[in-house]
């Protein structure tokens, strides 16, 4: 989903208005309901709703259940649209309580890590689906960026040549990270390197292959980002003076941090 035609189409003042009502709804809503809560005729509401459902913003699911002729739309918030912090309050309370829950049984990082390596493969599933396979165009970096902007973060890159270096402008986490940033930042790690990895999986026999090389949590001095880069049997040694291979490709030590 392109960031542009997003806020285009919430620009909108009225479109906006019904994006919210839906967003902040637990369940689906019809073209009915949503014009009797904001006053509106349902003629006015079905074009705004018709025009979020073209950019992605929404879906539908049909409902024929006890009524009687045309079985109506119900439309809910895309699986994969960006977050806009309109999710419910149930949402928030329950992310809240389930961290709490994982935090007090303690796991070991690695496995929190895997379940958002989990997640960053099947991301890439879902952008496989989407763009097809890639041109020389559409690394795996851009696709990154692309995933993390979908989740909120709001990235801004910057290449020196070398590697890529995404730092995340905004974290739709930061309020549970703060209270369990093992927890809540070793998840994003996952879901990066996972996405990284899945990227490579999947299409590194046809481009270049890339490697996470560091990531900074909130629990670093630095500001909150990761560095992408080609993978060390791919690079001269010398362009990556102080890693080691078995650093290089696991991607998540930084030398210059040991004791």
């Amino acid at each position: 989903m392109q960031r542009l035609a997003l806020l285009k189409t919430l620009g909108d003042n009225t479109r906006y208005a019904i994006y919210l009502e839906i967003a902040r709804s637990p369940s689906p809503r019809s073209t009915n309901e949503i014009a009797e809560v904001l006053g509106l005729h349902a003629n006015t509401v079905r074009p705004h709703l018709e025009r979020m459902r073209d950019v992605g913003l929404l879906e539908i699911e049909v409902d024929n259940r006890g009524v009687v002729g045309r079985p109506q739309n119900r439309y809910f918030v895309a699986p994969d649209a960006p977050s806009l912090g309109l999710e419910p309050p149930a949402f928030p309370l329950l992310a809240g309580l389930l961290a709490t829950v994982a935090a007090q049984s303690q796991p070991a990082i690695a496995q929190v890590v895997e379940v958002g390596r989990a997640q960053g493969r099947s991301a890439v599933a879902v952008e496989a689906t989407r763009h097809g396979r890639p041109t020389s165009r559409r690394t795996c970096v851009s696709a990154l960026i692309d995933e993390l902007t979908n989740l909120g973060f709001d990235p801004v890159a910057s290449d020196d040549g070398r590697e890529t270096t995404i730092a995340f402008s905004h974290c739709p986490y930061r309020e549970l990270a703060e209270i369990y940033p093992e927890l809540v930042c070793q998840l994003h790690r996952g879901i990066v390197e996972g996405f990284v990895d899945g990227y490579d999986e999947e299409y590194g026999a046809d481009l270049e292959t890339f490697t996470t090389t560091d990531f900074h949590t909130l629990a670093d001095r630095e500001p909150c980002q990761v560095s992408v880069g080609a993978r060390y049997d791919q690079v001269v040694p010398s362009a990556r003076a102080g890693w080691t291979p078995s650093t290089a490709r696991t991607g998540w030590s930084n030398p210059r941090r040991t004791p």
